[in-house]
């Protein structure tokens, strides 16, 4: 099994880092092959992983929707009383 950064590390990284490597984990633990102990820092560091992606998803939803929130009230400013 190979060497995975600590939890601690996953708030640096970017969503698709923290996609892949959840991708990895999840590979790992369909495996079977690790020991318990492997598999419960494996599921740990998936949850974490996971979390982490949920962050990056949550915020660009965020973004999203305030730019559409700008968008349309540009919009209704534009066509308003002249």
């Amino acid at each position: 099994m190979d060497a995975m950064p600590s939890p601690t590390e996953v708030s640096e990284l970017s969503y698709e880092q923290a996609r892949d490597e959840l991708v990895q984990v999840v590979g790992e633990l369909e495996q079977g092959s690790a020991t318990l102990e492997q598999s419960l820092a494996l599921w740990e560091r998936g949850e974490a992983l996971a979390a982490r992606c949920e962050e990056w998803l949550i915020g660009a939803k965020a973004r999203l929707e305030a730019a559409r929130a700008g968008s349309s009230r540009a919009t209704s400013d534009d066509s308003g009383d002249r």
